[in-house]
């Protein structure tokens, strides 16, 4: 049984999405108390939270908190994850990178197995083939470009503007790509990780700076964008009540770290604050272009899920299609050797014998494989399980 459980920017804001990441931890922990839990694959973005699961049976999940989709429905949102049909930003690239990133962890820990490694792979490879085949992603669009549009109307031209960027990981790196193309004066950045800024800053023409150095730089910035990973939030009020209130006052941030960097207090001081519940309201300039070609990619994904589904009900029977043709090639090649052993033939005539019993084997076969794989896509679990019985083993009384 494969599980979806998830949390996102759809039904839960930013202060909301917080709070619920222990709680999802704590459920999670509780369907493995609960079943035995075969694959698990964890996706963890700025504005999502999910876990994918491969159960060994159907359980109730209650939860008025998640969401909690099963087997093909929850095939057809990750489908649709991948093509960016679910992101904030419709037709975003980022979140396929994400869900590679995802499964490399997963097969890094030993979480994954065939199933949800078919799944992942599937899923990635219609995220390429949509944006190929389609223009969802028009514009080259990302919540890193979303965050640069949200302050170009807020705060007009960038032009001449000192940028801080807090963070030099994927979401950082994003951001600053798309301010590269917005004429301004210095990019700054500042990471826990000295190296880290250091390569981020000379990609960008930019200049990194040690991250207990910040407070120095401060006062000659005017936008500051923070995106790390850190478990608290890193600027406050307190820290930021040095600078003259005429620079606080024309001072914007930008918030898109989950858990936030950056907390509400500043406000108190003037400041212009805003986070990732923000992004949702910009106005994309090229949304209703692709609404058109999302059309286009729900075609491909829907004709998607039903084959992927299909491949993975089929795949319930592998072990009994593996033991049938395994014992069928071992008594097949023993019954040739003893034959052959009591023939006096060429080689040529051997091999024509050996084509003839693979043959019958294929044929008495034939039959048995193509019912098991009706039985599959026919979810008639009761003739699996008898084929299990009398082909693999049958349970010990």
């Amino acid at each position: 049984m494969l599980v979806n459980i998830r949390i996102d920017f759809k039904i839960a804001d930013v202060a909301t999405m917080e709070k619920s990441y222990d709680k999802l931890d704590r459920l999670i922990e509780k369907v493995h108390k609960n079943v035995d839990v075969k694959e698990e694959v964890v996706l963890k973005t700025c504005n999502r939270y999910e876990v994918y699961m491969i159960l060994e049976r159907d359980i109730n999940i209650p939860t008025t908190t998640f969401i909690v989709e099963k087997s093909d429905v929850a095939v057809n949102h990750l489908l649709r994850l991948a093509s960016g049909l679910e992101s904030m930003i419709m037709g975003e690239d980022q979140i396929l990178g994400q869900i590679k990133t995802a499964r490399k962890n997963a097969i890094k820990n030993n979480t994954i197995g065939p199933k949800l490694e078919k799944v992942f792979t599937k899923a990635i490879h219609v995220g390429q083939s949509i944006r190929k085949n389609t223009h969802i992603n028009e514009g080259g669009v990302s919540v890193g470009s979303g965050a640069v549009e949200l302050i170009e109307e807020k705060y007009g031209s960038l032009k001449g503007k000192n940028v801080l960027i807090v963070g030099a990981g994927e979401m950082g790196t994003v951001v600053s790509k798309a301010l590269l193309e917005k004429d301004t004066n210095a990019i700054v950045v500042a990471n826990r990780t000295y190296d880290k800024a250091q390569q981020l800053a000379q990609e960008l023409d930019g200049h990194a700076i040690k991250f207990n150095e910040m407070n120095d730089t401060l006062s000659k910035i005017d936008i500051v964008i923070s995106a790390t990973g850190a478990p608290h939030t890193l600027i406050n009020k307190e820290r930021l009540s040095f600078l003259p209130q005429e620079h606080l006052s024309n001072m914007i941030m930008l918030d898109l770290a989950n858990p936030r960097d950056i907390d509400d207090d500043v406000i108190e001081l003037s400041v212009q604050l805003y986070n990732l519940d923000d992004l949702r309201y910009i106005t994309d300039k090229n949304k209703e272009r692709r609404v058109k070609e999302a059309e286009k990619a729900e075609k491909i994904i829907e004709k998607e899920t039903v084959l992927l589904k299909d491949a993975l009900k089929e795949m319930e029977i592998t072990p009994i299609l593996s033991s049938l043709n395994i014992e069928a090639e071992k008594i097949r090649k023993q019954e040739l050797e003893k034959t052959l052993h009591m023939l006096d033939i060429s080689k040529k005539d051997s091999k024509k014998l050996d084509h003839l019993t693979r043959s019958i084997t294929d044929k008495l076969m034939y039959n048995i494989i193509n019912n098991l794989k009706k039985a599959a896509i026919a979810d008639d679990i009761q003739t699996i399980n008898d084929a299990k019985k009398i082909l693999i083993e049958y349970p010990k009384q």
